[in-house]
């Protein structure tokens, strides 16, 4: 096994620098915490974006993977596979659907959002030809395809990669009016996370996703929920939207869909919407293969029972009640978030979020920044109120100095 510090030069030498790691290197993990190749143990307050809310190496999810490993793994959609249909049934139930279109990605299932969303303006709402019109927010993170980054307004996602793709309007994320005077004829879709995670775990206005989910009704407009980050348990609800009673006509998903396991993204929608496909005008060769599907059908099952739901809402008022402490002109100058979701925005004479998450590091911690001053906390949902109080101390100890 390689050292900290042979792993960490080989992959400076040999992997393109898309990413800035800290300079911590995980060897095994189990629920809420790594382990790395020197023997340190860390508390991991990410979950990998909220990949993991069902913590490392859950029992469940290993085995119901392994069981299919032995079976089938691969047939390609060229073929129906035993795991396929009872996947798409309960992912459908469990967002009150009728239709799955699986992916791998996040990012795949996006584009898959994009493209159901503008065929379906052309074949059912009757807008003309290449005049599609998408509407997003200001502050969205979505992906990094090309088409994806071609609506972002972060200049280190969106710099260098033009010519960028028409068909997308940008809004301030929480303005219902400036939506209201973006829709057109031609508008087929409202694009939006519930909560902005990248952006520093943003949280609307109250109200906001239900006046989303009216006007776009009113307007004959999809409303897209990309529930990627914010979906499955982690918020505290199935979904995000739920907090303002707001269903949307199609989720985005994925993430904690494959449990950390496995890659597994779907969009999911109605039949009159997802009804427009046809064969051979979409499609991916891993998408919904028998691996992915005895993964995702596992977490629905889990998502069924209410309890990961529970936790992160119990668990995650504690967490937001001690950070709340610390807010208001200290360290600390705001928090924002929802379940065990929090942004937490570190002031700027005490150091940069990089920093800030470096120092945790060395504490045993290991949370990420975004946008400069902000670190992410969400740890995975099965965390013990004593881990989360662990870790909420060393943020403590960091913040002292």
């Amino acid at each position: 096994m390689p050292t900290t510090e042979t792993a960490l030069a080989s992959a400076e030498a040999h992997s393109a620098h898309n990413y800035h790691p800290l300079p911590v290197v995980v060897a095994s993990a189990d629920g809420a915490w790594m382990t790395d190749v020197e023997g340190r143990r860390y508390l991991d307050m990410l979950a990998g974006y909220s990949a993991l809310n069902f913590g490392h190496g859950n029992r469940r999810l290993i085995d119901a993977a392994k069981a299919q490993l032995e079976r089938v793994t691969l047939t390609s959609r060229a073929f129906h596979h035993d795991r396929f249909a009872d996947f798409c049934a309960g992912l459908a139930d469990l967002c009150g659907m009728e239709m799955v279109l699986p992916m791998n990605t996040g990012a795949e299932a996006v584009e898959t959002a994009v493209k159901t969303a503008r065929k379906w303006g052309y074949r059912v709402k009757g807008v003309p030809d290449g005049m599609a019109k998408i509407i997003v927010a200001a502050g969205n993170f979505h992906g990094r395809t090309t088409t994806i980054v071609s609506f972002s307004t972060d200049s280190e996602a969106r710099a260098d990669f033009g010519p960028y793709t028409p068909g997308f309007e940008i809004v301030p994320y929480g303005d219902l009016t400036a939506l209201g005077e973006a829709m057109t004829e031609n508008t087929v879709a409202v694009l939006m996370e519930p909560i902005q995670g990248e952006a520093g775990v943003l949280v609307p206005p109250p109200g906001y996703l239900a006046g989303v989910r009216e006007m776009t009704r009113e307007r004959n407009v999809l409303f897209i929920a990309d529930e990627i980050q914010s979906g499955l348990g982690r918020t505290g609800r199935t979904f995000a939207c739920e907090h303002e009673g707001v269903v949307p006509d199609m989720y985005v998903l994925g993430k904690a869909l494959g449990g950390g396991v496995v890659p597994v993204s779907a969009v999911v929608s109605s039949a009159a919407v997802l009804g427009v496909f046809r064969a051979g005008e979409h499609g991916s060769t891993f998408g919904g293969n028998p691996l992915a599907c005895a993964v995702a059908l596992e977490v629905i099952a889990m998502l069924r029972t209410g309890e990961f739901q529970q936790r992160a809402t119990e668990l995650g008022d504690h967490l937001h009640h001690e950070l709340g402490l610390l807010a208001g002109g200290g360290p600390v100058t705001a928090v924002r978030g929802r379940g065990l979701w929090a942004g937490v925005d570190i002031a700027p004479a005490l150091g940069t979020g990089r920093e800030i998450s470096e120092k945790l590091m060395d504490r045993g911690v290991l949370v990420k920044d975004t946008h400069g001053s902000t670190i992410r906390i969400a740890p995975p949902l099965v965390i013990t109120k004593e881990d989360l109080d662990w870790g909420l101390d060393q943020l403590r100890g960091v913040l002292r100095g």
